[in-house]
């Protein structure tokens, strides 16, 4: 008895490192995109920052990276948090609302693509199983998640810049407001309201692999 409660300890401890080190890997392609799209629009600032770089030191934050990974695991058995976002500079983006828009999609898009990327991979691949499975599934559902998870429309993430982009000009203000308690909004979010979103991502997960979640 003893050895297998050791023995499951041991699994369940291998699971957190895989799942985090899919989660940091998926969250630096996100920030990275960001940046990649900033300087396509004409800002440099990632670029200057050292920021366009997988390397996953130069992201992680300590809450998104650390702590909330750490809570969601226990608390629901699978791991969910972010990166440092990556720094860019609205005003030096091309003129017009938009420009801000699309290196907010970066993110999110970048994690679709994965996600669709590795889903054709468990469909086409002759025979998925054992661990080829195992980690193309958690990559895709990773991905899923954080996908839909930085659509919400909530500050600081990035379904709330598209949301701010089509805002008329005098609601700005309502930006700042919302940017100032953006954190706490994001934590509440996560613990009281992420159980209504959270069946979005497992329909899209079977939707796209065809597995059962």
């Amino acid at each position: 008895w003893t050895n297998s409660c050791h023995s499951r300890a041991i699994l369940a401890y291998m699971d957190f490192i895989f799942q985090i080190a899919i989660l940091i890997m998926s969250v630096v392609i996100h920030e990275v995109s960001h940046g990649f799209a900033a300087k396509a629009y004409g800002d440099n600032t990632a670029l200057y920052q050292g920021r366009l770089t997988l390397n996953p030191v130069k992201h992680i934050d300590p809450v998104g990276s650390v702590l909330i990974p750490i809570l969601s695991y226990m608390m629901g058995g699978f791991v969910f948090g972010w990166a440092k976002p990556v720094p860019y500079n609205p005003y030096n983006l091309k003129p017009g609302r938009w420009p801000e828009a699309f290196v907010s999609l970066a993110g999110p898009l970048s994690n679709i693509c994965i996600a669709i990327i590795f889903s054709l991979a468990i469909r086409f691949v002759a025979l998925p199983s054992g661990g080829f499975l195992i980690i193309t599934s958690t990559i895709v559902y990773v991905n899923i998640l954080l996908a839909i998870f930085n659509l919400m429309p909530i500050p600081p993430l990035d379904g709330s810049k598209l949301l701010f982009s089509i805002f008329p000009e005098k609601l700005y203000a309502m930006r700042g407001f919302f940017e100032r308690y953006g954190l706490g909004l994001v934590i509440f979010f996560i613990f009281f309201a992420w159980q209504f979103v959270a069946p979005l991502v497992s329909f899209l997960f079977h939707f796209l692999t065809g597995l059962p979640i």
